[in-house]
């Protein structure tokens, strides 16, 4: 199992995630908060995450694989358990909510669509996986 990222790998990222996400939703870097949702509160749109990917990964020199969270998130769970008629099980929403552990439980809408966990997504769930991927990156990481 992964090891936790701790409050201070989060933070240790978060100034330069706040900066580039500001830049890219064109909105102001306070309201960058890593609570945020970045679709409801920042009117981030599924084009804009890509944009905000690409710029982390110049920005701290890392790679970010697409699709990724909702991958790392279903974890060892086979697809047809995590989801059925793009629908999120209640297997599937127990490990979303392990896995984005930084989102507010009622910001998990019952049903939820596949598609719509991007709704989910927070700077901070940004900052976790620039610190999974600066592991990764890391040579025995």
């Amino acid at each position: 199992m992964a090891q936790e990222i701790t409050q201070e790998e989060i933070m240790a990222v978060f100034p330069a995630v706040a900066e580039t996400m500001a830049d890219a939703l064109g909105c102001e870097v306070d309201q960058v908060t890593l609570k945020a949702s970045l679709i409801e509160d920042l009117d981030a749109e599924s084009i804009d995450f890509l944009d905000m990917v690409f710029r982390l990964e110049r920005a701290f020199k890392v790679k970010i694989p697409r699709g990724k969270i909702v991958e790392d998130a279903r974890g060892s769970l086979p697809e047809a358990e995590f989801e059925q008629k793009g629908v999120v099980t209640e297997a599937g929403l127990k490990r979303l909510r392990e896995y984005l552990s930084e989102v507010p439980a009622e910001r998990f809408k019952l049903p939820l669509k596949v598609a719509d966990i991007p709704r989910l997504f927070t700077p901070e769930t940004f900052c976790k996986m620039v610190v999974r991927a600066q592991r990764a990156g890391q040579p025995g990481g």
